[in-house]
Order: structure tokens, then C-alpha cells, then sequence
């Protein structure tokens, strides 16, 4: 067996991403902090994007940037309030969706470092 490529590959590739953003949604779709910050009834193309950029970011398909152009990350998100609860019900959330992947030690705590620096980075009050 060979060493994967890169981390998109070696957590397996868009359907780990498609869970992982799906859990993700589900705590989300009943947030009441978070919830209102999708002012979409359907949660399908928020979770679109957002899977589509992790993919992007970890190596796979460019499709994120090909149909959106550079993620921008702070300013598609300056609209909206993040102060650190939204943040921290963010967190929580994503937490829950990393955790049902079981991945192995190293990609879980890389995935999960990366996802951490992210959210504080987007507090923006």
C-alpha cells in the first residue's frame, strides 16, 4: 500500500468531507445561535460551499475555486456577527462532526487544528 498523495486523500477523499459537513449541518440546522446566520431555508448550498472549500484546502478538486473564486474567508463572513459564542456553538458543532469521522489520531488532530485556528480567526466582535 502506498502513502497518500495528501490529507484530502489520505482521510478518503470527498465522501469524508460530504459526512463531515453533513454532521456538521445537522447540529446547525438546529442551533439557535447559528441557524439565523443562514437566512436560506435550505442548509444543502451552505454545506455545498463549505464542502467543496475543505476539499480545496486539503488537496483535493479546485471546484471551490473555479465556481467562487478565492474563499476570502473573512470577508464572505463580515456580514455576520461572530463574536466568540457563535464561535465557540461553531466549534462545538464541528467538533461533534469531526469526532464521528474516527479518524486516525494524526488526521483527526490535524483536521482538527486547522478547523480551531479557523474559528478564531473569524471573530469579528
Amino acid at each position: 500500500m502506498t502513502d497518500p498523495a495528501n490529507f484530502f486523500e489520505a482521510v478518503g477523499g470527498e465522501p469524508t468531507f460530504r459526512r463531515l459537513v453533513d454532521r456538521f449541518y445537522e447540529g446547525v440546522a438546529d442551533d439557535p445561535l447559528l441557524r439565523p446566520m443562514y437566512p436560506e431555508e435550505d442548509l444543502g448550498p451552505a454545506a455545498d460551499r463549505l464542502t467543496l472549500f475543505l476539499m480545496q484546502y486539503w488537496g483535493g478538486p479546485n471546484t471551490y475555486q473555479a465556481s467562487r473564486g478565492h474563499p476570502r474567508l473573512r470577508m464572505r463572513h463580515a456580514p455576520f456577527v461572530v463574536d466568540l459564542a457563535a464561535r465557540d456553538a461553531w466549534l462545538k458543532h464541528m467538533r461533534d462532526a469531526v469526532d464521528s469521522l474516527e479518524l486516525p489520531k494524526p488526521l483527526h488532530d490535524q483536521l482538527w487544528d486547522y478547523l480551531e485556528r479557523a474559528a478564531h480567526f473569524m471573530v469579528n466582535a
